[in-house]
Parts: C-alpha cells; structure tokens; sequence
C-alpha cells in the first residue's frame, strides 16, 4: 500500500501496559508477522526494533514512545510502543492524545498491575477504544479468567473475552475463537507464521458453548439487535456478532479479550485481525474539536482530505542535531515544501521534509493525508501540544496536558567546556520532554534539573553524557516541596512611590485562608469597581500569582491558599498597573509570614508486588520510611501492596525491596498529593 492510503484504511494505534506484561514483544512479533521486520527482536536480547535507544536497550524497558507502519488485511496500521514505567507517563498521555485505539496488554499472571491502570484511566480520558490481549498463558501460575474478573472490577469498561485458552498436559497450545467456532493452533516449526483452524473437538464443545453463551449474553446488554435474535433463540451469525462488537468497541461499551504468548508466538496474527475488524479508522471517531482564535467560537474538523488542514504536534526528537517533529494528521493534507501556521505562537514555518518513521528509521513521503501520523522536519517553533492549520482557516486543538516534576537534582559541568554544551544540550532535551524542567538557582550557583522520578533524571544525565558528550557532576536527587499557610489573615499591602518622574500608586486589601490539600490556588474579587477601578484587577491578580512562584519558608511554590481581594482605594492620576501589581505581592508575602507558613512536601502512591512469603518484610520497610499502608490484595502466590510513602522517604527503595525479596518484588509509584511534612 502507498503512502496515501484511504482514510477508512488506516488504524492508529498504541500498544500500552504495566512494565513487564510484554508490550514491546507484542509489538516486535506485530511488525515480524506483517513482514516490516524480517526478524524477531527480542528485549532481553537488546535487540528489539523498537527499543532502539542505548539505553532501552541496556535496561530491556521502553523510555521512549516509538512510531512505526505496517500492513494488515489491506489496512495500513500505524503503531505506536509506549514505555511501561510510571516515570514515562507523559510519552502514554502525549500518545493517547493523538491514538484512535489501543491494544493493552496485560500479564496473565500479574493480571490488572498498577501502570497498566493507569494507562487503561488515562485512554478513558480521551475517549479511546480498547482491545485487551492477555500475554504470558504459557508461564506457571496463569490466570486467563482471573485477570478478566480484575479488570471488570478495576475499570469501568466490561471486558469481552472473544477467545479461550486450549491447554494439553497443562500446557498452552491454542485458543478456542469463540465468534468463528474453531480452534486455532500455531506452527512452532515456522515461528508462529503458519496457523491453523480446526474444528472443535468434541470433549471441549460444552466449555465452548459455555462461553459462547456468556459471550453473547454480554453483547446482548448493549446491542438491541443482539437482544432481540437471543431473546427469540434465532442464530447469530459470527458477521453478525463481528459488527456488534465493532460497534460496540468504538462507542466504548465493551472491550474484546482475546489471549496467547508472545514471547512463544501464539495469538499475535488474531490481535491484528481484532485490530483491523474492532477498531476505528480516523473516519469512524468523532470530528475533532477546536477553537477559532480569531473568533474563539468552538469549530471542529471532519477526518477528511478535503478539510481544511489541521494536525496536532504531539512529540518533538532531537536525531543527529536535527529536530524531528511527530504529527497526527487530523484534517485536510500536508506536502513536503508547504507553509503552515502555528496559531498558539502566531509563527508560519515551512515543512521540509516529510517522514514516515519505522522507529529510528524513515522513509520520506511527498505527501499525507487526514489520519496520517507521521514526522516532519523544519518546524523551528513548533513544540509539543502545538496546533499547526491552514492560515486562512485556523483552528487550536485541545492542547496536552504536562504533569509537574516531584524530583530534582543539581547538575554541573566539569569543566568549562562543557558548561556551553550542557546548557545546549538541556535546553535540547527540555524541548523534547515537558516534563523535564531545567532552571538556574542564582543563590546557589546550580543548574537544577527537576522531573518525575529517579529514572527519569537518571536516563537524562546519561544522554547528556552520550548524546552530547558533556561530562557532568550530578548531585543528590532532592525533593520539589511546596508551601502554604494553616491561619486565615487579613493584610494591606501600599505602594506609592515616584519612578522614573512618575508616581506609581496602589493599594490592596486581602485576606488569605487555607484551602483543602490538592485545592490548588483561587483568587476572589470581592470589590466593588468604584473601589478599585476595574481595568487595574488583572494586575493584581498578575501580582498576586506572581508572588505565589516564591514562598516564604525556603522560597518554594505556594498552593492550596484562597486569595480574597477584599478592599483597596484608587487615586486619580497617581494609581498604576505596576502600582497594584507590587502593593498585591507584597500584601500576598506579608500575609503568607503572618498565616502560619508550612511546607508540604509530596507524597506517593506506592504500588509493590512480591511474592507473599515476603509480605512482612515488606510491610516492615513501608513502615520504617514512614509510609501508611492502604489495601493488601493476595493474587495467588504474589501480593499486591498499595500504600502513601513521602517521596524523600522512597531514595533507594529499589536495592532495599530487590534484597528484602531476594530480587523477586517490582514496584511502581506516582504522586499522590503534597501533604504536611
């Protein structure tokens, strides 16, 4: 297929799961089986095509969400592989963002582990379609069944098995196809390539009934059509059954389970026909939505050619100095060559070169369409979360959404030669992760880098230093603490003072009060205009919020406090912009050191898994680094722990699990909320 496929044939999807459960395996066999790779990477190897960065490869764990291409059925499937730890959430969100389904892959034995919900929570958010493919049926201890009853208890979604697992002297050989009636069966011989249908053989057809009947029953529940035919005993045709479920998919009422091993070459060919039959193409989900900046009434856009042109910027690379912007194609075309405008920065910038990526790898195209999800090069300005549209008609998409950093360190050159490659080589990465946030402490004399974990800021020092050759010192990682107050104060701030032969005046009244944990800050006007005249409120606001980036406890940001605007006078001829600003920031400081300053230093959920005879150890060391245990849940031979640990309390967490397990526990953890210290 050429790279202008029809809109209607192209799927973009994402392979998303907890660490561990086999997402990039899924992926490798995907591209092995629809020919784009003529060889199994394996991720234990280092080898895996999508794993393609030095360090993916070292650790055997995704970091960077990667794009590739293939062909099914004749339907060009666009994949994106995304990383699995918690730290790399930002590389999930972006994705899902520009995504029209996801394959989610989940751990036989582990079933529903903590990022693989997090990641199911983050697809809800943007309305995305599911299929769910249970990976590992060949490992001791797998729980098809058990892993399906996690998730209808977990997520809101009622997971559809479509498949059931076919076992030989407890050992996984196949699957039942419960819409077809057959069994399928794979070739170890071939790799996996050859597989067969056969009929079911008489001593499983009653558990095949079984569950066929479940099946059915489901679909019934939220298809009419279906109801109505089982109500009056009339067979439903597998055609039938296929459309239900695809519509069914897309409008997210259900979600088909189907189940097989990856690493073993079983089930993969199935996930790319459920793939290609459930779900949609860009032109089946809903016209995207937008804002008109000229007239900021809300505009959406048709998933067509003969749209006007818009895409969303949802990941910018830096690839041998050279800056790679990914694009998801929404409406309209784009050619290599074309000018588009970027209506968030005002800025029009040339497309040069245009790229459909295989990971790492391109192949230049002259021209794509709506649906498309490609790279360009030559977009200088543009960065992630960036609408690019078609001048005459522009258009702002929904922009993505970044979390805050909870960690940082100080990072310095060693000499002063790579003082100038270091400051360049941030800014790089800080344009390509909005996550990573990069500032200069002037009373320290640091360069301080700030992200969402341990391994996020491990994995950017060591880029640093192969990436861009810069040889750097790295300090301890050191929490992002935040401050508020606990007493309710009412405070005047006046500034009158002559400036450059003009006199600056202005006078505010505020009252501070607590606000609950997670509240955030909110600023209340509650003056009349003849007090304060109405044009001179946006600048107190300004210098409020201003003041709230700097505490007075030891200068961090302040949150959780409900700023009334209360009283202040105004002075014809003499009030000013800049007047009102100092007076409300230095009225905010004054009444922060009078309400009872604190500092609340974040606190994450942990979520650990370990095998249960380790369970008090571990519950022993949550203790000791001050954490409180929440819900203990038993899944056989393993248990899951889930607890609230400050994160200053987590450093080193990793060796002392690793050793109180005898290197069998894993843990994930992810900010919860700052709480008092």
């Amino acid at each position: 297929m050429t790279a202008q496929a029809k809109t209607s044939q192209i799927r973009n999807i994402g392979i998303v799961a907890h660490i561990d459960a086999g997402k990039t395996t899924v992926t490798e066999r995907i591209l092995f089986y629809t020919g784009r790779s003529h060889k199994m990477g394996e991720v234990h190897d280092g080898e895996a095509v999508m794993d393609w960065m030095p360090q993916e490869q070292e650790r055997g764990i995704t970091i960077t969400s990667a794009v590739t291409t293939c062909n099914w059925e004749n339907q060009e499937i666009h994949i994106i592989d995304t990383p699995g730890h918690v730290d790399f959430t930002i590389e999930v969100e972006r994705c899902l963002r520009v995504l029209d389904g996801v394959v989610a892959v989940f751990c036989a034995v582990g079933g529903v582990e903590p990022q693989s919900e997090t990641v199911w929570h983050q697809a809800d958010k943007y309305g995305v379609p599911k299929i769910a493919f249970i990976n590992k049926m060949d490992r001791p201890g797998a729980d098809y069944f058990g892993a399906i009853k996690m998730m209808a208890k977990r997520f809101n979604s009622i997971p559809l098995p479509i498949q059931i697992p076919v076992y030989e002297n407890d050992r996984f050989e196949g699957i039942v196809d419960l819409i077809g009636q057959q069994v399928v069966t794979w070739d170890d011989d071939t790799l996996g390539i050859d597989y067969n249908y056969s009929d079911i053989p008489p001593e499983m057809e009653p558990r095949a009934k079984k569950y066929r009947e479940k099946m059915i029953e489901a679909m019934a529940e939220v298809d009419e059509a279906i109801a109505e035919k089982y109500l009056e005993g009339i067979d439903i045709t597998a055609k039938e059954i296929m459309e239900a479920i695809r519509k069914a998919t897309i409008s997210l009422k259900l979600v088909p389970v189907m189940c097989g091993t990856a690493l073993r070459n079983k089930g993969i060919q199935q996930v790319l026909d459920s793939v290609v039959k459930f779900l949609p193409s860009p032109e089946d989900i809903p016209p995207i939505e937008g804002v008109n900046p000229q007239t900021q009434e809300k505009e959406n856009r048709k998933s067509s050619n003969k749209e006007k042109f818009s895409a969303l910027a949802f990941k910018v690379m830096m690839d041998e100095g050279r800056k790679i912007t990914y694009l998801r194609i929404y409406s309209g075309k784009i050619r290599a060559g074309d000018d588009v405008y970027n209506p968030g920065k005002k800025t029009r910038e040339r497309v040069a070169r245009l790229l459909k990526m295989h990971a790492n790898k391109r192949e230049r195209v002259i021209e794509a369409g709506a649906g498309n999800i490609l790279a360009a090069v030559g977009l200088k300005e543009t960065s992630t979360g960036d609408t690019l549209c078609d001048e005459s008609n522009p258009i702002v998409l929904e922009p993505i959404e970044f979390y805050a950093p909870v960690i940082s360190q100080a990072i310095e050159a060693k000499t002063p030669q790579d003082q100038e490659k270091l400051i360049l080589a941030l800014a790089k990465l800080a344009h390509e992760d909005p996550t990573l946030k990069v500032k200069y402490e002037k009373e320290t004399a640091q360069t301080v880098i700030s992200g969402m974990g341990e391994l996020h800021l491990d994995i950017v020092t060591d880029r640093l230093k192969r990436e861009f050759n810069t040889n750097v010192n790295v300090g301890k990682p050191k929490v992002v603490y935040r401050e508020t107050i606990e007493k309710r104060t009412e405070i005047e701030g006046i500034f009158s003072k002559e400036l450059g032969e003009k006199k600056h005046y202005g006078h505010v009244v505020l009252c501070l009060e607590p606000g609950e944990r997670g509240g955030g800050l909110r600023v209340i006007k509650e003056i009349d205009d003849d007090q304060i005249s109405a044009e001179f409120y946006e600048f107190i606001e300004e210098g409020i919020m201003d003041a709230t980036s700097s505490g007075v406890v030891a200068g961090y940001p302040v949150t959780d406090v409900t700023i009334r605007v209360t009283g202040g006078s105004f002075k014809e001829g003499e009030s000013t912009e800049l007047g009102y600003k100092i007076a409300a920031a230095t009225a905010f400081r004054d009444g922060c050191s009078k309400g009872n300053p604190i500092l609340l230093e974040p606190v994450m959920m942990v979520d650990i898994i370990a095998p249960s005879e380790f369970m008090g150890e571990v519950i022993g060391n949550i203790n000791a680094r001050k954490g409180e245990v929440g819900n203990i849940t038993n899944k056989g031979s393993i248990t899951e722990i889930k607890a609230r640990v400050p994160l200053e309390q987590m450093f080193g967490y990793s060796t002392d699990l690793r050793s109180s397990t005898q290197g069998r526990g894993t843990f994930s953890m992810q900010f919860l909320k700052y709480d008092k210290s």
